[in-house]
């Protein structure tokens, strides 16, 4: 039976990587039954390819691999399984050829009609879109899978105290900050976190943060969360690391703040202002509350910015993200270039 609904995912796959290289591509000649994931597509594919010509590339090819994450229902009528998708998109600009890779995760419903599998609902979560908000002396909150599962209790960090980032905490000596080194760190880290410390449910701004470190932005410890820029990891269940580290509006007004030292930045205009090892952060309601952060890694042949990301886990993105299910027509974005030196 596995391999009969596992057939009808395969072609599923084969109909989204087509898609990504020719926006357009007719789901409803694979075995997707859903209509509102079809409606979705259609419109989404209309995007894209308005997209692509905005843009001025040609998409080349891609390759998209499939891994089942859990079987989470199975009988011999349906099958319930959470699936991650990893999709590299290769394009062609200004005679360049750029890679850029997506994974992004789905809960698939495979129903059994006749003597065929088909897919009756396909959803997908948005983890983008969330932010963490905690109050700060209250009890543990629980954490949730980006499905709303209950997730089983943090355990410490290794090392708790993490040795090697309360190294960098902020001395009166100012240090260059090492764009390249921030990129790098980005590039090995972007798809399986960096196990010294914490992976969050929602991981963009850790993520990020731990590449403005590697880059040489000193830590600012002040032993209180919603103050500072500093990461030691769990004591037992508390949470030892400021909202700034781990929060992408906290990380905003953070770097938003004028200081004379440690880490800062000035906000620009235009994402073709920024460099390498800069930050994007997302409010994808425009609402003045931002819930993505992002780290410049690369350009494309026009000088424009790509991006790497965790949560969904990006590398080499084009910056506007209007590809990722979070964005809406309201989405504003801020543009942070980091001080040279910190």
């Amino acid at each position: 039976m596995e391999q009969q609904w596992k057939q009808s995912l395969y072609v599923y796959v084969d109909q989204v990587n087509k898609g990504r290289v020719a926006p357009g591509t007719d789901l409803q000649r694979s075995s997707v039954r859903d209509p509102r994931f079809l409606l979705e597509h259609g419109e989404r594919s209309r995007r894209l390819s308005q997209w692509y010509k905005r843009r001025g590339i040609t998409p080349l090819r891609g390759e998209t691999g499939v891994r089942t994450l859990r079987t989470v229902r199975q009988n011999p009528a349906e099958v319930v399984a959470d699936v991650a998708l990893h999709s590299a998109l290769y394009y062609e600009k200004g005679g360049i050829t750029h890679r850029e890779d997506v994974i992004e995760s789905e809960r698939l419903t495979f129903v059994r009609e006749g003597g065929a599998w088909e897919i009756a609902t396909v959803e997908r979560s948005v983890p983008e879109r969330n932010s963490v908000r905690k109050v700060v002396g209250a009890e543990p909150a629980l954490r949730l899978s980006k499905w709303g599962e209950i997730l089983p209790a943090p355990q410490p960090s290794q090392p708790l105290l993490n040795r090697n980032v309360l190294g960098g905490i902020t001395s009166s000596r100012e240090v260059r900050y090492n764009r390249e080194e921030a990129a790098d760190y980005a590039d090995r880290w972007w798809k399986d976190g960096n196990p010294e410390f914490e992976v969050f449910d929602v991981d963009c701004t850790n993520y990020v943060s731990q590449c403005l470190f590697a880059g040489g932005a000193p830590i600012n410890y002040t032993g209180k969360r919603e103050t500072g820029w500093w990461y030691k990891g769990y004591n037992g269940a508390q949470e030892w690391w400021s909202f700034s580290w781990a929060v992408s509006d906290s990380l905003q007004r953070y770097l938003s703040a004028g200081r004379s030292g440690g880490l800062r930045a000035e906000v620009m205009d235009r994402a073709d202002q920024l460099m390498l090892g800069d930050v994007i952060q997302y409010d994808w309601d425009g609402n003045g509350h931002f819930q993505h952060s992002t780290i410049v890694t690369a350009f494309d042949a026009g000088g424009m910015p790509l991006v790497n990301a965790r949560t969904v886990s990006s590398r080499h993105r084009y910056w506007d993200y209007r590809d990722s299910y979070a964005w809406t027509d309201r989405t504003a974005y801020r543009f942070f270039h980091i001080n040279d030196y910190l």
